[in-house]
């Protein structure tokens, strides 16, 4: 029988990374040299204009139907026909007006319906719904 050195069975134990490193750095200088600046060197007087500050977005208007059915828009207290008067008014003031309707849980459902309608007449397209949240699920 023929003996076979050690050498040839020997398995590998380091993996030599020498020549990969030296090719990645490589691949880096060369993006670093061919990357374009994101500075344009062209010479250009550009047109100013006037800084006019953003306005501050407006707060939600409250559409609040309590436990007794009395509806009040922002704590003042309304029906439906003054509510509808009143946010044709806010439309026409602020085109982008929000509003948030809460309600109690224990009035009929009903009387959140006609606010909506409301709503809906006085062409408010930005409504919410206000909940409160319970507690972690199970």
């Amino acid at each position: 029988m023929k003996k076979y050195s050690q050498s040839h069975h020997q398995s590998l134990n380091e993996l030599n990374i020498t020549p990969l490193l030296d090719l990645a750095f490589v691949l880096l200088v060369i993006f670093i040299i061919t990357t374009t600046p994101m500075v344009n060197d062209l010479d250009l007087n550009l047109p100013s204009a006037t800084s006019r500050p953003k306005d501050a977005p407006r707060k939600p208007n409250y559409v609040t139907v309590d436990g007794a059915g009395k509806i009040y828009l922002n704590l003042k207290e309304v029906d439906l026909i003054a509510l509808q008067q009143l946010l044709v008014q806010l439309r026409t003031d602020d085109p982008d007006l929000s509003v948030v309707v809460r309600g109690d849980s224990k009035i009929q459902y009903q009387n959140i319906v006609n606010v909506l309608d409301v709503l809906q007449q006085a062409n408010v397209t930005k409504v919410g719904l206000a909940t409160e949240p319970t507690g972690p699920a199970k």
